[in-house]
């Protein structure tokens, strides 16, 4: 029986809405109709239908949940807006409230500021004053009533609606904030005015202050309930009076001592954080803050009392803590971070002394340390929130701080300066602790475990270099740059990966400083020598090459989304930037250790008998084959770059690149290598040499390893020509080039084994027949090859030939020198003519 009710109820029910649906159903083609006679009839204004009364739908006889709706958010509201904010949207909320162009309120409150010294101060009253917007503001209608046109009447009535919003902010909202300012200012200036004037007793003067300024906090009390905003306002006047007047009762006339007054300003702290709490409003907590910062060096006597000063900042960090588990105030956080930090830091710098203070600066700076990683991981932790970029900012530059605070402290104390590296383990433990509780805590954001994760490997890296006294911020930064790149790319979080962009260009400044270690001294100023290979520099350059290796790796795996489209050009650039990055690391990683090690040995080769004040006894045969192996080193890497790049890598970029350091590198070799390889060859063949001596090797020798580095790089290139290109004409180009190095590769032979047989007399006449001999070679490839180029190339050698024998040989070559030279140009001019002339119908063609 009871279930046939029930059955009955909802088939009731049922009917019902079948008949509410049936009348939507006509109400809507009604709207249809009319709204089709007015697109056919623009002119005309038909009246519109009214539309059926409440009363005239069929109502269900059931029970109706009466849900209520919020209120549309109006859209003329001032607040700061948080998507177009450089700073606290200030600027830009007021732009979007009053129709602004954003750049023109922008400019005009920079002219505040810099001709009018007010755009500051002004800019932080009303950051503080105007509330923060949400992300968006949709309206949330509570019916889908059909909305009706304003009438022309109605519009001058939304413009006095919108002139009463900015009246009612102003008159309900700013105008206190100004007021309580005034008033307290006011406060300030009666006290003074009655201290120059004497008007009335010290004791007068600050009972009545204080009476003020607990009538403003008792107002402020009974007015909450119907006024809470102007109550909030009073609240924090009378703190700020409060305040001060105990600074006069203690620094002005004495009647409170210091640690009574120090005592009753931290109740006032106390009370003005637990106010912020308890009304919800961000700048109570702020005006106490600033307040309670100020007490110390407000009452401060001129005497050493830093440890009191540091126990009531450490009391105000632990309630700031108290309010970050509660509330997200992240103002709050910075202002406090920042202050803290400041203060130990320039007490550190300028008046730290290591025999008293030492446990002192540690202590502290590890309980602020502590505090403020809890403060900042606090709430997001407990309400499941994601790390925003600020919030990473504040943690890395918390561990940067405390760090850098506690390293410098060891490092100056003779027993604890060789336990850096358990030091930084020690902050590997801390992190790992704090990685740990992440871990176990659910629902927490992973890439918060990733960034503490990621730092407990920073420190264990760093602490073996540290250990070494190696370049522990370059690594340090490097760490946390990969670290910030790895969150970034595998769990898509772009704003992790954008700021490891900035940490990996620091670390590489810091790279290049660390290897301002391999430079020599300027002059007398010598440098601390190190081994070569084994020294922190260049494992620091090897680890940094690691990095920078699985950099490129991680950007170039297809399965992580990078934080630009790919294809696009911020995308291209920063695969540049990497793949420079690579290079550029690799190639000094070891330039500077085959520097480093012939700059030592000509370091070393000194002899205190051919010493004097330009080349100290050194060889500078040494200085040669630095620059030779340098030479040798960036042949043989641009040779398998361009190797790597046929062979796999497969880039048109590239292989450009690599083809411009090749012309580099041959152009080097044709200019200043062989130079420095006929210097070996002269200073081989002196009697007199400076210094301990070059092995025959290097004198005779090496000049054919280069010759092969030559030869193995132009083959390189060639065959990333033929890969790149398929134009005629570079391979023109190559070939030419390959001409023009073959020849003067073999005239630096010639030369050389003319300088050893003892002929040196005989090189204008060797060079003139060889050259006319070349150009002849020349001239039957290019008919044989059926390349026109060299045979023209031919023909300008053998044009400079004559030029030179005219102009240069003729004038000292003797008789019988002469007679040999012309007879073997005229047979290398004949044979060439006979070839034109046996082969012109194929030169033709």
């Amino acid at each position: 029986m009871e279930n046939q009710q029930k059955i009955d109820q909802l088939l009731e029910k049922l009917n019902v809405l079948k008949g509410v649906h049936s009348h939507f159903e006509k109400e809507i083609e009604d709207l249809r109709k009319e709204i089709e006679a007015l697109r056919q009839t623009p002119s005309a204004t038909p009246e519109p239908s009214k539309p059926e009364s409440v009363e005239a739908l069929p109502k269900p006889e059931v029970e109706e949940k009466v849900t209520p709706t919020p209120a549309e958010a109006p859209v003329t509201d001032l607040y700061r807006d948080p998507q177009k904010r450089i700073l606290g949207g200030v600027c830009a909320g007021l732009a979007r409230r009053y129709g602004v162009n954003l750049a023109l309120m922008r400019t005009l409150w920079i002219l505040l500021g810099i001709f009018f010294l007010v755009g500051v101060p002004l800019y932080v009253v009303l950051w503080i004053a105007i509330p923060k917007g949400t992300e968006s503001r949709p309206a949330q209608p509570a019916s889908p009533t059909p909305a009706t046109p304003l009438s022309p009447a109605d519009q001058p009535a939304a413009d006095a609606s919108k002139k009463m919003d900015l009246e009612k902010y102003i008159g309900e909202n700013l105008i206190s904030k100004i007021g309580i300012a005034v008033l307290v200012i006011g406060a300030g200036i009666g006290v003074k005015y009655s201290i120059d004037h004497d008007l009335i007793s010290p004791l007068v003067r600050i009972l009545l202050g204080y009476v003020l300024g607990i009538s403003l906090g008792v107002i402020a009390y009974r007015l909450r309930e119907r006024y809470e905003n102007f109550s909030a306002v009073l609240l924090s006047g009378s703190m700020a009076i409060l305040y001060f007047m105990t600074f006069a009762a203690c620094s002005f006339y004495d009647m409170l001592p210091p640690v009574a007054a120090f005592a009753l300003m931290v109740l006032i702290t106390v009370a003005t954080v637990l106010a912020a709490l308890n009304y919800n409003r961000q700048f109570i907590a702020h005006l106490g803050l600033v307040g309670a910062y100020a007490v110390p060096f407000l009452l401060s006597e001129g005497q050493d009392r830093v440890g009191i000063l540091f126990t009531y900042m450490a009391i105000i960090n632990a309630g700031i803590l108290v309010v970050a588990l509660k509330k997200y105030w992240k103002p709050l956080y910075w202002v406090a971070f920042a202050l803290t930090w400041i203060i130990v830091l320039s007490w550190y710098f300028n008046s730290y002394e290591a025999d008293t203070h030492y446990a002192l600066a540690l202590g502290f700076g590890s309980l602020f340390f502590f505090l403020f990683y809890l403060t900042f991981l606090g709430y997001k932790l407990l309400q499941k929130e994601p790390f925003e970029v600020s919030d990473i900012i504040l943690v890395l530059i918390n561990s940067f701080v405390f760090y850098g605070l506690g390293y410098d402290l060891l490092n100056d104390t003779p027993e604890w300066e060789n336990s850096l590296g358990m030091y930084t383990l020690f902050h590997a433990l801390i992190h790992g602790a704090v990685a740990f509780l992440v871990f176990r805590i659910r629902g927490a954001d992973k890439p918060v475990f990733y960034l503490v994760s990621g730092l407990v490997l920073v420190f264990l890296t760093l602490a073996i270099p540290v250990q070494l006294d190696g370049s522990w911020v370059t690594l340090l930064w490097l760490g946390e740059g990969v670290l910030l790149f790895w969150i970034g790319r595998t769990q898509s979080r772009s704003l992790y990966e954008k700021i490891s962009y900035i940490l990996l260009g620091l670390a590489f400044l810091s790279l290049i400083q660390d290897w301002d270690a391999y430079n020599p001294g300027w002059f007398f100023e010598e440098k601390e020598r190190f081994p070569s290979l084994f020294n922190i520099t260049f494992l620091g350059s090897l680890i940094f090459l690691g990095a920078a290796g699985y950099l490129n790796y991680l950007h170039y795996q297809l399965q992580y989304a990078p934080p630009f489209q790919r294809g696009n050009s911020t995308y291209t650039l920063l695969s540049i930037g990497l793949s420079g990055l690579l290079l550029i690391v690799l190639y000094f990683t070891f330039s500077n250790e085959i520097s480093y090690y012939w700059e030592g040995r000509y370091q070393a080769s000194t002899t205190d008998a051919l010493a004097d004040s330009f080349n100290s006894g050194r060889n500078p045969d040494f200085k040669t084959l630095k620059n030779l192996w340098g030479m040798l080193y960036f042949l043989g890497y641009t040779g398998v770059l361009l190797w790597l790049n046929i062979g796999r890598i497969k880039t048109k970029l590239l292989g450009i690149l690599g083809l411009m350091l090749a012309s580099g590198g041959l152009l080097y070799f044709l200019t200043i290598g062989l130079y420095d390889l006929s210097e070996l060859r002269e200073s081989y063949l002196l009697e007199d040499v400076i210094g301990e001596p070059v092995p025959a090797f290097y004198a005779l020798g090496m000049r054919y390893l280069v010759f092969g580095f030559i030869a193995a790089l132009l083959w390189a290139g060639y065959s990333q020509l033929k890969a790149m290109y398929e134009r005629e004409e570079f391979i023109r180009g190559f070939d030419l080039i390959l001409a023009l190095t073959l020849v003067w590769g073999a005239s630096s032979e010639l030369l050389h084994l003319l300088d050893l047989s003892g002929a040196q007399e005989q090189y204008k006449l060797a060079l003139t027949i060889f050259w006319g001999v070349c150009a002849l070679s020349l001239s039957a490839l290019g008919i044989w090859k059926a390349k026109k180029h060299l045979r023209v190339a031919a023909i300008a050698l053998l044009g400079i030939t004559l030029i030179k024998l005219f102009f240069y040989d003729l004038a000292d070559l003797p008789t019988l020198s002469k007679a040999i030279v012309f007879l073997a140009l005229g047979v290398v001019l004949l044979g060439i003519s006979f070839l034109y002339n046996k082969f012109k119908t194929a030169i033709e063609d």
